[in-house]
This record gives C-alpha cells, structure tokens and sequence, in this order.
C-alpha cells in the first residue's frame, strides 16, 4: 500500500506557481512568498485564477503529482495530468464495459449499495452513540427504509431503475440528515441539496468537501491506471471525472457528509464564516476555507481497518484501495467490484 503524502493547498488568490529546481515556488507579483520541496507533494489544489508555468506543470505530469486548479468557490476547472500510462489492456477493458449498458450496470449497482449501505450505518452510529439526543423512532424508519432500497437494488439489473432507486433512497437519506446535527441547529439546516451555487451553509460545505474528494479519488484512479473520465454509472460528459463521481458514491456520506456534521456539532466552523453573495450563493470565508482544509487533511491521516483487504490503512487512502479493487475486478482478478462497507 502507498504511502499517504501531502497535498499543498494555495489558498490565497492572487498567488502564481513556479519551478525552481525541485522546488515549488509561490509568487505574488515580483514577491516570492514562499517555496516548498516537490519530493513531499503527492498533489496541488490551487484556488483562483493566477495560474501555474509551464515548467511547473511538466514536472507534474511527469514525477505523477496532481495538479489540480479550482475557481476561490471551489468549484473545479481543470486537471493537469502526464502521459497515460496506465495498463492499455486495463483501460481498453474499461472503455468496453463502458459502452455496455449491461455490464455498466452490473457495477454501478455495487457503488449504490455501498452508498445506501454506508449512509444507513451512519444513522445507525448516530443513534448508537447519542442515545438522548437522537430521535430514534425516526432513525429507525428511515434505517429500514435504506435497507429495503438495498435489496431493492441488489435484485435490479437496469442501469435507469438502479438511478431511480438511488433518488429515492436519497430523499430517505436526506430526511435524516438533520438528524445528526447536534450542534448549532438554528444556524445549519439542511433543506435540500443545492449545487451551482450552493444557497445555504451546509451546502456551501458539502460542495467543498465533495470537490476535494472528487479531485482524491480521480487522481486515485489516474494512479492505479484507469481512466477518471470514463464513468459506468456517471454518463461521459467533457471535463467530468465520471469514474471519480462513481466511486464517489460509497464514499460520499462516510467521508464528506460526516466530516461536515462533524465540523458542526464540533463548533469548528460556525454562521460567522459564510458569506451571503448578491446571486443568492453561500460561500466560505478564506479563513474558513484554510480552516477546513486543515481538519480535511488532518482527518486523512486517521486510520481504520478497511472492509474488504484487512489492512489497516488512513481514510485518506480508501479511494485509492477502491480504485485498485476496480482495477483488479476489470483485469479478471476478482468475480466482482468489493463496494466500501463501513460499519
């Protein structure tokens, strides 16, 4: 299993990336603010739009460091990556299967049991842990209908359906939600998922944290030689990483959705670090944003022992061994694709 390394978020807006040497550079105007080695980096996220050379960007691509440029809202923009050098066997298999509708179907249909799986498992954890605070009357019906859509999808073999009963789960997911806010309820509700623009806090940090994990899980795949841009259950759409997004889906409430709660009922973002824009859209603060991008990376390092491989790894390198167990799956090495059951 690899080893777990740093990401270098660059935070500030206005802040140019350059080479020197092994070294990256970070410039503001003619100030040089600051350089860090590249041999501690496995990847980049820069917010805003100053931009990167050349040099830096080719010495990513080659020494396989992901570099990853997002808009101050975090929204993505685009991804530098090397030559693909991944197995073309592997991939040419992938590109197969994704053109199957069949086939495609059979391993979205992983990915959505492991979602509805692992965000039944969180209720449940919830209720377990709280016992005062939880209405557990409520976390039980809706617990029991996640089950039943489980088996529901566990029985479906149609790509469509399988899309229908992960909306429907979804609105069972979301009724328990609040649920496990604890904290500061008068200030974080959820209503309703809002993407582009997010129009509330806890979409505001939803969005964040989707993105980061999104941009973990695509440069996972890139590494273990799959393709991030062609998805199973996610339609190829340009720009879209649609195999990260799948992956993403059993990973979506164990890690983005609890580590936002979490940060919630912990007190460590608070009302005061929003920003209400003219068009209606909820943004963090940059002290906010350089907050959560601390406790995000902090949280990578914790460890658990994974479902499937017994190993003891950090949650930081789960999808990665969810993209390796697709690999291995797509190469014939396993009968099925292993989804990430936390329990």
């Amino acid at each position: 299993m690899r080893k777990l390394l740093n990401t270098l978020f660059v935070t500030q807006p206005k802040i140019y990336l350059s080479l020197d040497g092994d070294n990256i550079v970070l410039n503001q105007e003619q100030e040089k603010l600051g350089r860090v080695p590249l041999h501690n980096l496995e990847s980049i996220v820069t917010f805003g739009y100053t931009g990167a050379s050349p040099a830096l960007m080719g010495y990513c691509a080659d020494n396989n460091i992901s570099l990853t440029f997002l808009t101050m809202n975090g929204r993505f923009l685009a991804r530098v990556t090397g030559m693909s050098r991944g197995n073309v066997h592997l991939r040419k298999r992938q590109y197969h299967i994704s053109n199957d509708i069949e086939s495609s179907a059979l391993i979205s249909r992983n990915f959505i049991i492991g979602k509805l799986f692992n965000q039944k498992w969180m209720l449940e954890r919830a209720k377990r842990n709280y016992p005062l605070r939880i209405d557990e009357d409520k976390i039980n019906d809706i617990s029991a209908k996640l089950s039943r859509k489980i088996k529901e999808v566990h029985r479906c073999s149609d790509l469509e359906r399988l899309r229908g009963l992960e909306g429907q789960a979804a609105t069972y997911y979301n009724q328990g939600f609040n649920l496990m806010i604890l904290q500061q309820q008068e200030e974080f509700y959820f209503y309703s998922r809002s993407r582009r623009p997010p129009k509330d806090k806890i979409n505001a940090l939803l969005s964040f944290a989707y993105t980061l994990l999104a941009n973990d899980t695509a440069a996972a795949l890139e590494t273990v030689g799959l393709d991030a841009y062609v998805g199973f259950m996610h339609q190829d759409r340009p720009g879209r990483v649609s195999l990260a997004l799948d992956i993403m889906e059993e990973l979506r409430g164990i890690v983005a959705d609890r580590f936002v709660i979490s940060t919630i009922n912990r007190k460590e973002v608070s009302a005061k670090d929003f920003i209400e824009k003219e068009n209606g859209s909820v943004i963090l603060t940059d002290d906010a944003r350089k907050n959560f991008l601390q406790k995000w990376q902090q949280r990578k390092q914790d460890t658990l022992k994974h479902p499937f491989l017994g190993e003891t790894i950090s949650w930081g390198l789960v999808p990665y061994a969810q993209a390796l167990l697709l690999a291995r799956f797509l190469r014939g090495d396993l009968d099925e694709y292993p989804p990430f059951l936390w329990k």
